[in-house]
């Protein structure tokens, strides 16, 4: 097999991971306005609540839509990366030159990860569990092989997953000695050595280590677009990994190890990697191949931006939606609409008017990156 990082052709521009970044912010923005809490409280009882809860991470042991919008975010940075360092390549940037610059936009996802969810209600807080921080550390691990084989490339892989079960299975420490158990597994314990506690939800901070599977994939995923090949030997190569991450972390989760998102087991980080390759199989497909492109704008506009509308949504967009909420509860009252509808409209009020923002910076080309 060639190794895909050194046969490329001219640069081009794939609307397809445009759209994939973009659809992953707009549900990320969608979320940040509270609509899917919103549409869960007046949906309870009903048969839709069980679509509603598919925006929502699955509790424990088991796999929601929503458990693959991390794992979409960072396989999308992935791609984008083989991108920029393909161009790299063809500028004759020096390994050590693009290390620096790799480095240093390592350091501030990790900056912006932290500070993001530094202050809370109760004190400062520090913790390294949320995806600018685990991609910070992702993005770095998927550098320094970018340079090897496929064959290479895909072995690392598994070895990270491998490394993953035995950290799991075989660390004995009193009281952390249960691999799948919330709150008595290894990571939790990593995660009292490092912040000096243990998050509620059950994540923790060595995810980095599998999910870098993530990054490195869609990095590979990069490779292949770039590639001179055909577009159909190109969706052959992404669908036929796609439908053998699937049928092993599916085997894998009914058999071995569960699927957990929360502690991104092996068999989580194989099943969501799989639905990232369809995803970009299926949008590669429509929107570069058969050439679906005309609203696509609608979308992409978003994507183009991602950094800016995810730190603003982190930061500011709760007490914009809070804002609305009060002027639309003033126009729109309880005698002719219930008090959940206008909690959902003013939650689609504020999606309209971030994306309005990231329509804004695309016509006048600013483009915020790190």
């Amino acid at each position: 097999m060639p190794d895909l990082g050194h046969i490329v052709q001219p640069r081009q521009r794939l609307l397809s991971l445009d759209f994939m970044r973009g659809f992953i912010m707009i549900l990320l923005i969608l979320e940040g306005t509270g609509l899917y809490e919103k549409l869960d409280a007046a949906t309870v009882g009903t048969g839709f609540n069980v679509v509603v809860q598919q925006f929502f991470h699955h509790p424990w042991n088991g796999l929601r839509f929503w458990d693959l919008i991390q794992p979409g975010f960072m396989f999308v940075a992935g791609a984008a990366m083989s991108y920029s360092l393909h161009w790299q390549q063809e500028q004759n940037v020096s390994w050590r030159q693009s290390f620096i610059k790799t480095l240093k936009r390592s350091a501030l996802l990790l900056f912006w990860g932290v500070w993001t969810r530094i202050v809370k209600p109760d004190g400062l807080n520090f913790e390294l569990w949320n995806v600018l921080a685990q991609l910070s550390f992702t993005t770095l691990i998927a550098f320094l092989i970018f340079t090897w084989s496929i064959e290479r490339q895909i072995v690392f892989s598994v070895f990270l997953l491998i490394l993953t079960e035995i950290l799991y299975r075989f660390t004995n420490v009193s009281g952390f000695n249960q691999p799948f158990t919330d709150q008595h597994n290894f990571g939790n314990y990593i995660d009292l050595l490092l912040v000096h506690k243990i998050s509620k939800g059950g994540w923790v901070t060595i995810n980095f280590i599998p999910t870098a599977c993530h990054t490195i994939w869609g990095m590979m995923a990069g490779s292949l677009l770039l590639s001179n090949r055909s577009a159909v030997l190109k969706l052959k190569w992404l669908l036929l990994a796609g439908t053998l991450l699937l049928a092993a972390g599916y085997i894998e989760g009914a058999t071995i190890t569960p699927i957990i998102k929360r502690i991104a087991t092996s068999s989580f980080v194989l099943v969501s990697g799989g639905w990232c390759l369809i995803a970009l199989v299926f949008l590669y497909w429509w929107n570069d191949i058969k050439g679906h492109t005309r609203y696509a704008w609608i979308v992409t506009v978003v994507g183009m931006n991602s950094l800016f509308i995810y730190l603003f949504v982190e930061t500011i967009s709760g007490g914009i939606n809070e804002y609305v909420n009060k002027i639309t509860s003033s126009f729109l009252t309880p005698t002719y609409i219930p008090v959940l509808s206008i909690g959902i409209v003013a939650s689609l009020l504020t999606f309209l008017l971030e994306w309005y923002m990231c329509w804004f910076l695309y016509k006048k080309n600013v483009f915020i990156k790190i």
